[in-house]
């Protein structure tokens, strides 16, 4: 098997069988095209070894100083790719025998603090001539059941009016690897506003729960350059994404006293490793906490 074609065996696998995530088989396809020019159109997949593995790791990090998450995910493409191809009997596996351990950056979550969100949300009270106020109100349901619930940009593009219950209270969510949960909505406005509109979408026919001005479903990119103003006319200096709502949704719940458990059946994490990111002390909590103890107050008192 040629490699192009091994890819776009790999591709099309993840995206049916596995159902795959649209930007994770984007990023796979990537990875892959790239250890390909790396390894050069006259390298077929029967003389990739171990060593031929070992010299792209030294190339990435030696010599294109990769960020440590780069290498690891490619690495990790690489070995699902050879894995599904071994199984397939059209080569062998190169990652067998070979125990690799590349450190693990822990970075923590950027995620809002509490003005931060509160300046975002006020801001949709405010006149802006770049957003029509119908879209506008649209995307206010967007940011509010974002920080509510932690959900993906991705998958907020992918709810459609079947994913909600009627009175707005329940989402089912189509996740990561096709998994498949459940996120309830307990602000009563939330509710209403979803509520609304289900019936608007349903009275014109459309599917998608989120649209945009052609009546096509939302796509995440919108949803960037949309909150990149909405943050701009709440006045705040830093770049706001998407995934920056999701950690602010996780961070807030585990300062309010949610259980870990609890946040990580919302995010959809399969494993608490991941969720327990979250459990870092922030900045402002942290600050909030010393300024109640006042520990040279009750020495000199």
């Amino acid at each position: 098997m040629q490699f192009r074609v091994a890819i776009d065996a790999f591709i099309q696998f993840c995206a049916v069988e596995r159902r795959l995530s649209s930007h994770t088989t984007q990023a796979y396809a990537c990875d892959l095209a790239d250890f390909h020019k790396w390894l050069g159109p006259q390298v077929g997949l029967a003389e990739i070894t171990m060593v031929t593995l070992k010299n792209y790791l030294e190339d990435m990090v030696g010599q294109r100083k990769l960020t440590t998450s780069t290498v690891r995910r490619r690495l990790a493409c690489l070995r699902a790719f050879f894995r599904f191809l071994s199984e397939l009997s059209e080569a062998s596996d190169p990652f067998e025998g070979w125990r690799l351990k590349l450190p693990r950056r822990k970075q923590l979550p950027r995620s809002l603090s509490r003005n931060e969100a509160h300046c975002l949300l006020s801001s949709f009270n405010l006149q802006s001539g770049e957003i029509e106020n119908e879209v506008r109100i649209t995307f206010s349901l967007v940011i509010r059941l974002m920080i509510s619930t932690g959900l993906r940009v991705g998958e907020v593009c992918k709810l459609t009016t079947d994913d909600v219950a009627p009175d707005g209270t329940i989402i089912r969510i189509q996740g990561k690897g096709s998994k498949e949960r459940v996120v309830y909505i307990t602000h009563v406005e939330l509710a209403l506003g979803l509520q609304q509109l289900i019936l608007q979408r349903r009275a014109y026919g459309h599917t998608a729960l989120f649209i945009n001005r052609h009546g096509s479903p939302v796509r995440p990119q919108s949803i960037r350059l949309m909150l990149r103003s909405i943050a701009r006319d709440a006045g705040l200096s830093r770049r706001i994404t998407p995934h920056m709502l999701r950690h602010t949704a996780a961070t807030l719940l585990i300062e309010t006293g949610v259980d870990i458990r609890f946040v990580q059946r919302l995010l959809g994490h399969s494993s608490i490793a991941t969720t327990e990111i979250y459990t870092h002390v922030s900045d402002e909590a942290l600050k909030a906490t010393l300024a109640r103890a006042n520990v040279l107050e009750t020495i000199t008192a």
